[in-house]
This record gives structure tokens, sequence and C-alpha cells, in this order.
């Protein structure tokens, strides 16, 4: 998926992380950290609040693998992410959704990952903000 020199992490005695790994270990020449991506289209905003959490998510992960991409990396250069959504709930209930939308712009690959619940974010219509952090090479 890359050319990047990288291997998940996964202490001994622990179960393999499902939808993420628990750490990577990575060699490049380049890194790269993407700001935090909302689901604005082609970067304008705000957010077309008729977006419901999956299609947000699913821009979001568009526009997080558009920027790897302009900086010369690939979906599989991407070591670790940070996801913050503004309801949890609605985050597990849209589990098809996100899962399609990991599938079509990140395939088989699973970098270390936080999800973390806030109460709003910067764009009103916002419900979903992913960053992440790239080793290119």
């Amino acid at each position: 998926m890359s050319d990047i020199d990288y291997s998940t992490v996964l202490p001994e005695g622990w179960n393999r992380a499902r939808g993420y790994s628990y750490g990577v270990a990575a060699n490049g020449s380049r890194s790269l950290r993407v700001a935090g991506q909302i689901a604005a289209t082609d970067g304008n905003q705000p957010v077309d609040p008729s977006l419901d959490f999956g299609g947000q998510w699913a821009q979001a992960m568009a526009n997080l693998v558009a920027v790897v991409r302009a900086a010369g990396g690939e979906p599989g250069n991407i070591v670790m992410m940070r996801a913050f959504v503004t309801d949890i709930n609605a985050f597990n209930a849209a589990g098809a959704a996100v899962g399609a939308a990991w599938g079509e712009h990140l395939g088989k690959h699973f970098p270390a990952m936080t999800l973390v619940e806030v109460s709003r974010l910067l764009d009103p219509n916002a419900m979903v903000e992913i960053e992440a952090e790239a080793i290119l090479t």
C-alpha cells in the first residue's frame, strides 16, 4: 500500500485491535501532519447541513486522503489518526457507513487511532473532524 517501512505494534498477550492499530513504528524521510478535516467540499465551508453522520465521515476521510496525496503520499503512509465527533452514539449508529468510507479511502490499512467525543466543532454543522500524521518517503 505504501513505500514506507512500517510495522504495527501489538504488545505481547494483547488481543489485536479491531479497526485500528495500537501503535505504528515507521521510518521515512519526511513527516506530514494533516490538520483536522471536516466534511467541507474542496475546502469550502460551511459543511452542508443535510449530510448525515456517515456522509460527513466519508467526506472528512476523502479530504484527509486528498491532503496526504497532495503532499506526495498515499493512504498507507498514514500512521496516526485522531477523530473528533460531536456524538459518539451517532458514530456507533453509523458503523456501516463509517466502515464503508474507511474501506473506500484506506482499504485494509489501520493506523493507530484515537476517537474522542467533543461538545462541538468550529463549523456549527460539523459532526466529524479527523486529523492525521503520515510518514512520507
